[in-house]
């Protein structure tokens, strides 16, 4: 699944239902109507963000995450409308509002029960112009997404105005999804389309969704904050994190190449996405990683790692990932941001093959990786300091979501919402059609160059890998060769 802006999702003309939740005077029964105070509090990162909005001068917008798919047509209203109230019942994140008492700082919650929850169901008048869907779609996420206020998301479905499929077949359906980061993360809008889908062929045709069952991400910000509630100085989380920050000067790794001068505050980032290997590439790539004893995200990594040495003349790779923190069986099926950060690091100037810097790479994985099960906020608290990411690369084995195999016919794509900031973020993520790299960065000239450069040499690096074994690295020296001359030497295959 691409992951991508709306604007880089293909939009036809259309009608577009939008299917906002509501709870009070439609709740179905007088008992349910309203809120109930709740004294669960939210997860460490999901109070950051909240404190974060607070305190940026977009008080929350344009921080979604979503999702657009395809179903089949027509339309069946009244059931798109039960699966959608059985999907918000399933998750009780999103019948849950956190918020922060402004004058005060205190953070409190309340929460709707299951069947407390309606659709304002708003019909727009047609749009014979693509842009116009689009702009309504834009405007709407942007604006109404925001953790601020609830709710932090809302559906769309368009159904176009011109048959989008051959003579006799009925036009398909697109639904649109967005939600404040808040609640969900990347692996939440891979769920987002399977469980709409089944849910909606249940309400529609009787066959049953048979989802497993989703725990409440308000449980795991409990348990979250009773593990990590006391902190010290000597927890290795913080000891790596300082290790870290000081060989940083207190900062976060920057983009190995040079990304220009930060923009306006109100110039958007400019993206990519590419394919940059097929299912068969990607599989090839993955066993010779294996044969190493490593993971393909270490291969990834040593990869970007050569990239940013041969583009640079630096031999220290240095960046940030995400990791999941789904650590137990009821978060599996659960939307929530089940996310942490670990430091990576590691120099390739000692390195005599291709197999020894993945062999790097992967020694930082395994050694970071536990670190993103302390969330940074508490590594921060603990540390009296604070930074903000520049150079983030995330991977993703997205393979096996459920029906994955399905994405290219839904026509599925995981999108985000404009930033604004001066950074560099990378996506890979590995799906039944391969492998996929979406790339945000300041919309400057430099950066623009200098991004599609490296993701350039990302892509001929792994080429050269998958077809011959080995890589070569024309711009920087290793152990002493002269520049232009040191080999990246075969993986091994006999292991």
């Amino acid at each position: 699944m691409e992951f991508t802006e709306l604007a880089d999702y293909a939009i036809p003309a259309g009608t577009l239902t939008e299917w906002i939740p509501s709870v009070g005077p439609h709740a179905a029964t007088p008992a349910l109507a309203g809120w109930q105070p709740d004294d669960r509090p939210t997860s460490y990162v999901h109070e950051a963000h909240l404190r974060h909005s607070h305190a940026s001068p977009r008080r929350g917008s344009e921080s979604w995450l979503g999702a657009a798919f395809e179903i089949d047509g027509p339309l069946d209203k009244p059931a798109f409308r039960r699966a959608v109230l059985a999907w918000i019942d399933r998750h009780e994140s999103m019948r849950s509002h956190a918020s922060i008492d402004e004058p005060s700082g205190q953070l409190s919650r309340v929460t709707a029960a299951k069947g407390a929850i309606d659709i304002w169901q708003v019909e727009q008048e047609p749009c014979a112009q693509s842009d116009e869907v689009f702009d309504h779609l834009q405007y709407l996420f942007d604006e109404y997404t925001s953790p601020l206020a609830w709710p932090a998301y809302a559906f769309v479905t368009l159904e176009p105005l011109e048959p989008t499929r051959p003579s006799g077949e009925h036009n398909r359906i697109t639904v649109f999804f967005a939600a404040d980061h808040s609640i969900i993360d990347g692996f939440s809008t891979a769920l987002v389309a399977h469980e709409i889908s089944v849910l909606y062929a249940e309400a529609k045709d009787g066959r049953p969704a048979d989802l497993f069952e989703a725990g409440s991400y308000l449980d795991f910000g409990v348990s979250e904050r009773r593990i990590h509630a006391e902190l010290e100085h000597t927890h290795d989380a913080v000891v790596a994190w300082k290790e870290f920050l000081d060989d940083g000067d207190g900062e976060f790794p920057a983009f190995p190449l040079d990304i220009g001068q930060p923009n306006s505050p109100t110039t958007p980032q400019g993206g990519l996405s590419a394919w940059i290997l097929d299912a068969e590439r990607a599989d090839a790539l993955s066993v010779a990683c294996r044969k190493t004893g490593n993971s393909l995200f270490a291969g990834l990594l040593a990869a970007l790692a050569v990239a940013g040495a041969e583009l640079s003349g630096t031999t220290e790779f240095r960046t940030i990932s995400p990791v999941h923190t789904r650590d137990q069986p009821q978060w599996v099926s659960s939307l929530g941001w089940f996310v942490g950060l670990c430091p990576l690091a590691f120099d390739l100037a000692d390195a005599d093959s291709f197999a020894s810097i993945v062999a790097k790479a992967s020694d930082q994985v395994n050694r970071t990786k536990p670190l993103a099960r302390v969330p940074l906020d508490r590594v921060f608290k603990a540390l009296g300091t604070s930074a903000t990411p520049r150079f983030v690369v995330s991977f993703m084995d997205v393979r096996f979501a459920p029906m994955a195999d399905h994405w290219h016919e839904w026509n599925a794509r995981a999108l985000r919402s404009k930033h604004y900031d001066h950074d560099v973020y990378l996506w890979i993520n590995r799906t039944p059609r391969g492998l996929n790299i979406a790339a945000r960065y300041p919309n400057t000239e430099t950066a623009t160059a200098n991004v599609h450069q490296y993701v350039g040499a990302l892509r001929r690096i792994l080429d050269e890998v998958v077809d011959t074994g080995s890589a070569t690295l024309p711009e920087h020296g290793l152990r002493g060769h002269p520049i232009g001359t040191a080999p990246i030497g075969p993986i091994p295959t006999d292991q």
